[in-house]
């Protein structure tokens, strides 16, 4: 019987006091309220762990390199406590036929009841050559594992969409994991790479409630990926009122002005990194001075310069406030200056008159 994950904690000295408080800051990182702390400390004093195999294709390790800087919670205690990380080839210790030893163990051990977890893609093209693991193809791998799992997470734009290897003219034949898995549960958590928070989070979650969080249309969840970067973006005032960064290190760019006119791609895309941001809450690429490139939809590869405005996306009515808001703006700004000064004047003249 796998340890549950409030008796891995009491084993390495972590006190009742600390660990309440540990599901309290789970629970504000899943965007829950303080009510739902019980439960989840609830769930992590009774259920066991759940074994995780993570594999990886074609990518570039970026998402494990997210996913160990998470701050709440720590992803120490998501891999030694809350799940259980049997296999890893970036983290593990094991090697060669040891470590692929452990993935026919935990297949046989917990047939149906393990969590796959998919960094990067397979190849199809030249027989899957392009990413070999273990002297077979990634696709072999993949497949095989994902038969017996219960759940699959795509980590990060690889494994979603196919990001950069399934870019045109994609020589490799990279596939995403839906369209090579059609049979099981699968959760997208895309961004190139996802936010380190986010990726922790998901996974509390499915140890807490034993289910998926709901997904939005394509397969990703909602509460990390409901709202446009543009919605809750700190810039967003600059665009509303019409100030644009016409250039980079122009006047307006040293003032934080709106990035949309230099390719900024956060009216269109959909992820937290406006709300959560990165490192711990520092900041995100549009706080650092430059736009989103919309690295968490699909195909953003393939979709032209990121320095490009989205002349072309007209349902959000981007181009119109782009180009014509700050004129408006002044308009009615003069309207009104103008509306005021004639109301003084009469008033002015109102009153000589009352008192002639």
């Amino acid at each position: 019987m796998t340890e549950t994950f409030y008796e891995v904690m009491r084993r390495q000295g972590i006190t009742r006091r600390s660990f309440l408080k540990y599901c309290s800051l789970t629970a504000a990182a899943l965007g829950l309220g303080p009510s739902f702390a019980p439960k989840i400390a609830h769930a992590m004093e009774t259920k066991p762990r759940i074994p995780v195999l993570w594999l990886h294709g074609m990518e570039c390790t970026c998402c494990s390199e997210s996913f160990i800087r998470s701050a709440h919670p720590l992803a120490k205690d998501v891999i030694l406590s809350m799940v259980s990380l049997d296999y890893d080839d970036t983290l593990m210790a094991a090697a060669g036929h040891q470590a692929e030893a452990i993935i026919t163990e935990t297949i046989e051990k917990y047939d149906g009841n393990y969590i796959l977890a998919v960094e990067g893609n397979p190849s199809y093209n030249q027989e899957g050559m392009s990413c070999i693991i273990a002297g077979k193809p990634f696709h072999e791998q993949l497949t095989h594992v994902a038969k017996h799992c219960k759940i699959i997470i795509s980590w990060g734009s690889c494994a979603s969409y196919g990001c950069v290897q399934a870019a045109s003219p994609n020589p490799t034949g990279a596939t995403p994991v839906h369209k090579v898995i059609h049979d099981k549960p699968i959760i997208k958590v895309p961004g190139c790479p996802p936010i380190a928070e986010v990726m922790t989070a998901v996974i509390a979650y499915m140890v807490t409630f034993e289910r998926l969080p709901e997904l939005d249309r394509q397969g990703r969840p909602k509460m990390f990926y409901s709202q446009r970067i543009h919605d809750k973006c700190y810039r967003r005032p600059h665009f509303d009122a019409g100030q644009f960064v016409e250039s980079w290190d122009d006047e307006a760019a040293r003032k934080g002005y709106c990035l949309y006119k230099v390719g900024c791609k956060g009216p269109t895309t959909y992820n937290a990194c406006s709300t959560i941001r990165w490192n711990e809450g520092t900041s995100f690429p549009i706080q650092a001075g430059h736009g989103c490139i919309g690295c968490s939809e699909d195909g953003f590869w393939d979709k032209g310069s990121w320095y490009a405005r989205l002349t072309d996306i007209k349902q959000f009515g981007i181009e119109s406030n782009a180009d014509k808001v700050g004129g408006t703006a002044a308009a009615v700004v003069g309207a009104a200056t103008a509306a005021h000064m004639a109301a003084t004047a009469i008033n002015r003249a109102s009153k000589k008159e009352n008192s002639v």
